[in-house]
């Protein structure tokens, strides 16, 4: 059986949200440090560098969809602003843009997306 590599990075941003339809607190606008983690997967090592891909490479892709929503209310951000702006959408909405990114010889995992250290949310696709 072949083996597989798995590589994880994670990234940050700072933003404002609200919850609509909450009935708490979260409705009205609030803000945090939203921690990111993207998980990709592969079969094949680069011939020369032997590894799947550069982390600074992920990094860089991730931190270009992430810039999408860095420092902006996110409600005010398509898609956001017909959906809810939880951590659930978020995840999914920056798994379908880093999806799109991916070289051919690498499978996106999952994305997740944190409010806090306590708690997160993951997107993935079957």
């Amino acid at each position: 059986m072949a083996g597989k590599w798995r590589l994880t990075i994670t990234q940050d941003f700072s933003s404002s949200h609200q919850l609509r339809n909450y009935g708490g607190k979260c409705e009205n606008m609030h803000g945090h440090n939203f921690g990111v983690e993207v998980v990709v997967e592969g079969d094949k090592l680069d011939d020369r560098v032997e590894y799947l891909v550069d982390f600074k490479e992920l990094k860089k892709r991730t931190k270009a969809i992430l810039e999408k929503l860095d420092h902006k209310h996110i409600n005010d951000v398509p898609p956001f602003t017909e959906i809810n702006p939880s951590s659930e959408n978020l995840a999914m909405f920056i798994y379908k843009e880093m999806v799109k990114t991916m070289p051919e010889n690498i499978s996106l995992v999952e994305v997740s997306v944190s409010e806090k250290d306590s708690s997160k949310a993951s997107y993935w696709e079957e």
